[in-house]
């Protein structure tokens, strides 16, 4: 039988250097960027897709944990609309989502452990993070990922739809659901 996974408030978890490495893991392991030119140009990759949001948006992320504490998986958010703060302004495709970030402010990264996906553990973590936006006021919530990419399905899957294309050639899929 599987390990029984809990969703926890990353609030409420004893934060150990053994957990920060264990979310580090996963964040690099589902990264489609798996080289980098140094260790400064890492740092700052992961202060862009996952360092901010545990600083400033500490409520509104989640661990997937098994019975032992260890971390399998990850969901980090903000509710503030991204085309329109000015910390997410290093990221260029909001500036042209904009119409769409409106209707659908909150936004997520969710990451789950390679062994332990397709378990209903992703799905989980959005559910928790869906729950409290809402209950924050939030009208909805989207994320944005490469057009052909496989994660589009587990997305539409909990409940998200294509609402727009950005990037060059629309390679981008901008994925919104109301809440």
């Amino acid at each position: 039988m599987p390990d029984p996974i809990t969703i926890s408030r990353y609030l409420d978890v004893d934060l150990t250097p053994q957990r920060s490495r264990e979310i580090d893991s996963i964040f690099f392991e589902s990264s489609n960027t798996k080289s980098f030119a140094s260790e400064e140009a890492r740092a700052a990759f992961r202060e862009r897709w996952l360092g901010r949001y545990f600083r400033r948006d500490p409520a509104f992320a989640y661990l997937a944990r098994k019975e032992d504490g260890a971390v399998v998986g990850y969901l980090v958010g903000a509710l503030d609309d991204p085309a329109k703060s000015q910390r997410f302004a290093d990221i260029g495709y909001f500036a042209a989502l904009g119409l769409h970030t409106q209707r659908f402010p909150a936004h997520l990264h969710v990451n789950v452990a390679s062994g332990f996906r397709n378990r209903g553990i992703g799905g989980r973590l959005i559910e928790g993070f869906a729950k409290d936006a809402k209950a924050s006021g939030a009208l909805g919530m989207h994320v944005v990922t490469s057009a052909g990419a496989a994660n589009v399905g587990f997305y539409s899957r909990n409940g998200f739809t294509e609402v727009a294309r950005a990037g060059e050639n629309g390679d981008l899929v901008f994925l919104g659901r109301p809440l």
